[in-house]
Order: C-alpha cells, then structure tokens, then sequence
C-alpha cells in the first residue's frame, strides 16, 4: 500500500462520473483510478488524497476550480463543522436522484453487465429533501445529541437537523442523554407516537435522559423485542406497530412510496397472485399492502421483533410467519416474491432459495447498487431477466440509494 497521504499528495483532477458511495471518479496523470469525495462529474477540483493504494486512491476536495452547475452551498451550516450525517448537500436538491440514477446504471452496466440498463431505470416521485426523516440515529456529545463526523468517531453537537422530522428535531434540540453513547429518535408522523432508544455506557448503572413528557425512553439493555415499548405509523392506509428495535423505513412517505413501487413493478401477477412470499419481511410492510387479501402470504423474517410486530400487523390476514434467515428458510411455493433484503444483498444461498419457489416473478427492494448489481448476476443466474428498475430518492441530502426492481422468470424452452 502507498502511505503516501497529505499535502504532498495534493494534485488537480477532472472528475467523470458518479459511483456507488457517492463520490466522484477521476483519474490522476498515471491513469489510477481516484474517487473523490465531495466531487460533482465534470468539475475540475483540487484533491488531497487520504487513500493511496496501487490500483486506486481515494481523495477529498479541497478546493473547487471549475463547478457543475448542479453545485450549492450546503444548506446546513453543521455540514462545514464536519457533520457526516449528509455528505451530498454540495448538490442541487432536484439534481440528486438523476444523479442517484446514473449511480444505478453504472452499477448494473460495470457489475451486472446489464448493456441496456439506461433504458431499464427510471426515477420514482419526488419526495420531500427537508424535514422527512422519522427516525435518526445519532451519538452523544456532551450531554447533547450529536452526529459522527465524515469518516470519524468524533462528534458533532447538533442543535437542529435540515432534514428531521419536526418531532424528531424537538428532541435533538432539548434532549439530554447521560451515561448513553448511541441514541435512536422514532416518532410516527401519523400517531404523534415518539420514543428514544438509548445504549448505555459500559460503566453506566441506568441511563438518564431528559426529553418532553410524550417521549417514551427504551434502554436497549433491557429490550428483548417482546417487552420493548412501540410507536405506530400509519402507511398505505395500514396501521403498523414497530417497536424500538425492529426496521422499519426511517421516512412514511418514503414507505408509501416504495409500496406504490412494489405494487406497481409487481404487476398482474401480483394482482392475481393466489400466494406470495414476503422475504425480510420486517413488520410486515409489503405484505400488509401490496399482497391480496384473498392471497396466502408467507412472511420470512430473522429479527425477533420485527417478527412480534408482523403477527400484529397481519392479524386477520391469510398471513403464515416464519422466523428465519432467509437463507435457511425451507422454500414453499409461490406465485410471486417480494424481497427487502438488507444492504449486502441477497447473495447467492437467498437467491437459491427464492427462485426454489417456482414465482413466475419477483420484486426486489436494493439498498446498495452494487449488492443490487450482483444480486442481478444471481437471478440471471437463475433464470430471471430484469425487467425494469426504479430509484425512490429516500434520502435527498444523502448517497443512500433505494431501487425497486422487476425480474420476471424466462419461460421454460
């Protein structure tokens, strides 16, 4: 590995085009691979590099000598204190989910070798870039709410968050946390509910912590996934109950969303499907919405609160829960698959065994393009073309990326 990081190894780039992880690609005079932090494509900025290996570096702007049009000043002052929390405020709000776009389809053409994937994405509905979020996860400073600093441990008192939910940044604002490290924020737009999810320091006997008298304070110490109080939401006219500990979208429009997306990329199959497989089915969002209500559905799920919430989120449904890696899972048959994998993707065991259920068609929720990418490998692998792909901006201000897609299975020769 080249060390070599710093002031010396300042240089001037033109940067190309966007990649997974929100950087921007550049290549220095010798032809190495550089991707650039805080980069638009098509600039020409001034880098300090802080990674140097071989094959590729990894560098920071310093300065910005010829911008895109797309470029802004941050809108959050705490994102030039060091704030990581949004590392893609230099962008135009309406910008980013074309960006976000040609992220995708890079992904699909360089790691799914998919040569058509420009025709095959498309940008689902604007959502709100300001005030969304409903839960945030943050750390401790002082005895204030705080956000790591990019690419550090350190952190970052925040008084205010651009894009918290109102009753979320309530609590940033006046909150006090002692003998906790990492704080949770969860409140449901719909229901007013709020709680706070705190970790202990390793020394602390009991935590403390001042928030409004609504705020129902959970240790995670003593959250088993039973016992741990809950909030509700309320989306795609379902009421869920989640609990302090279970996933779930950190934004209600953002949920409603991709429920349109899955119902949508699902199509008459999903329609007409007479059983479905919700695989990571978390609280049971999809099947709770999207499925038929005539259908069976099979709700496979690890966390064992997430599985406490989806029996009480498809109570009276047609609904058959089983607590299991989706890897593990013995398949049972089904018309169609909806799967929310987490970030990593599903990998090759899950991919075996989801297309073990015969589904003519499956509808896959990625939160990572490159793990989507590969996962678009897998199911070719197994017999199924993509078919369509839409980004959902769930996180405007951020790299994070959502993707709803389409596969559908080739007919049998």
């Amino acid at each position: 590995m080249d060390e070599r990081v710093g002031a010396e190894a300042r240089l001037e780039v033109t940067t190309t085009a966007a990649v997974a992880g929100g950087a921007a690609l550049a290549r220095d005079p010798g032809g190495r691979v550089i991707f650039v932090a805080g980069a638009l494509p098509g600039e020409r900025v001034a880098v300090a590099l802080t990674e140097a290996r071989k094959d590729f570096a990894r560098a920071q702007v310093v300065e910005v000598l010829d911008p895109s049009a797309d470029r802004v000043v941050p809108p959050c002052p705490h994102v030039g204190r060091g704030c990581g929390g949004c590392d893609l405020q230099h962008v135009r709000a309406a910008a980013q989910p074309e960006l976000k776009r040609t992220i995708v389809v890079d992904a699909l053409r360089r790691i799914g070798r998919v040569p058509d994937a420009d025709d095959l994405v498309s940008v689902g509905p604007a959502l709100a870039s300001t005030r969304y979020r409903t839960t945030v996860r943050g750390a401790v400073h002082a005895d204030g709410f705080g956000f790591r600093a990019g690419g550090s441990h350190d952190v970052v008192d925040i008084d205010h968050c651009l894009v918290a939910h109102r009753l979320v940044d309530e609590i940033i604002a006046t909150g006090r946390f002692l003998a906790t490290d990492e704080v949770v924020i969860r409140v449901g737009d719909a229901t007013g509910d709020r709680l706070v999810l705190v970790t202990p320091t390793d020394d602390a006997v009991a935590v403390e912590v001042e928030v409004p008298d609504d705020v129902v304070v959970v240790d995670r110490s003593h959250a088993d996934g039973h016992e741990a109080p809950w909030i509700h939401e309320v989306v795609a006219g379902a009421r869920l109950r989640i609990s302090a500990t279970s996933f779930f979208q950190a934004r209600p429009d953002g949920a409603a969303a991709l429920v349109d997306a899955v119902r949508d990329l699902g199509g008459a199959e999903l329609a007409a499907a007479g059983s479905v497989v919700d695989a990571y089915a978390g609280v049971g969002l999809f099947a709770a919405t999207v499925v038929p209500e005539r259908a069976l559905v099979t709700a496979v799920e690890w966390s064992r609160s997430s599985v406490a919430d989806a029996r009480v989120n498809l109570a009276g449904r047609r609904a058959t829960i089983r607590r299991s890696d989706v890897a593990r899972w013995r398949p049972e048959p089904a018309d169609v698959v909806v799967a929310d994998p987490a970030r990593t993707g599903l990998g090759r065991r899950a991919t075996e065994v989801l297309a073990a259920t015969g589904a003519s068609v499956v509808v896959l929720v990625s939160c990572d393009p490159a793990a989507f990418a590969r996962d678009v490998t897998l199911l070719r692998d197994h017999g199924f073309a993509l078919a369509e792909t839409r980004v959902i901006d769930l996180f405007p201000h951020t790299h994070h990326i959502e993707v709803v897609s389409r596969f559908v299975r080739d007919a049998p020769s």
